[in-house]
């Protein structure tokens, strides 16, 4: 069996024998687990652990599931939440989402089916979330609404400019190489010959950087380009 004890699971199920199932289950696939058999036992545990993923009912004593999900949710804005419920309506599964569920297994259900889902859960927590903001020194890159401000001021860009100056922001002051940008940028995986990176990176200069008094995009001669605060060439 697959050793996942890096991964803690907080099962909340009042029902006194398939809640101890669903936890042996989990454990026998490699999973550490608490098991909560009402809303108040189920929040004093939350509040003192650290869990990679929630297993929720929604009817139980002293807090329902609803309850526990906002709180839950309110609390931590990335652990998956997974509803297990014999509420199988639709209104029942808006109202979780709508709340802040990530899924909702209707009981009964099949442990195969359970553990898929656990699985694809625990992994996509593992994915880095990349930042909505980026700051580097006087300027802002917004990834929202794919604006760029410097000092104040909104510095208006195309499209390929702000994808170079985002892959050079991802990477600050880390030399990317003009294979590397004609890959990411253009999606070439050869060099055309052209002087295209050269001739972006100077309409970025122009915009981000002369304006300003004070260069953030440099050039390592040989190598490629890199993006720093302060310092000179």
């Amino acid at each position: 069996m697959a050793n996942n004890n890096q991964y803690k699971i907080l099962l909340v199920e009042d029902e006194e024998k398939l809640g101890p199932v669903i936890a042996n289950e989990l454990n026998r696939h490699g999973y550490l687990t608490d098991l909560a058999a009402d809303g108040l036992q189920a929040s004093k545990l939350f509040g003192e652990n650290s869990y990679s993923l929630v297993l929720l009912d929604i009817n139980l004593p002293y807090k329902n599931g609803y309850v526990l999900c906002r709180e839950f949710r309110e609390a931590n804005k990335s652990i998956p939440i997974i509803m297990l419920t014999a509420a199988g309506e639709i209104h029942d599964k808006v109202e979780a989402f709508n709340i802040g569920a990530d899924d909702y297994i209707v009981k009964p259900f099949h442990f195969v089916e359970l553990f898929a889902r656990v699985k694809v859960f625990l992994k996509r927590a593992e994915v880095p979330v990349e930042p909505e903001v980026i700051v580097i020194g006087d300027m802002t890159i917004d990834f929202r609404n794919k604006s760029v401000v410097r000092n104040g001021v909104n510095i208006n860009l195309t499209a390929k400019e702000f994808t170079l100056l985002v892959l050079l922001a991802r990477n600050k002051e880390r030399v990317i190489s003009k294979q590397e940008i004609l890959e990411k940028v253009w999606d070439l995986s050869f060099d055309t010959g052209t002087n295209t990176i050269e001739v972006y990176i100077s309409f970025l200069r122009n915009k981000i950087d002369k304006p300003f008094g004070q260069k953030l995009i440099h050039t390592k001669p040989g190598f490629g380009y890199y993006i720093k605060e302060t310092g000179v060439e």
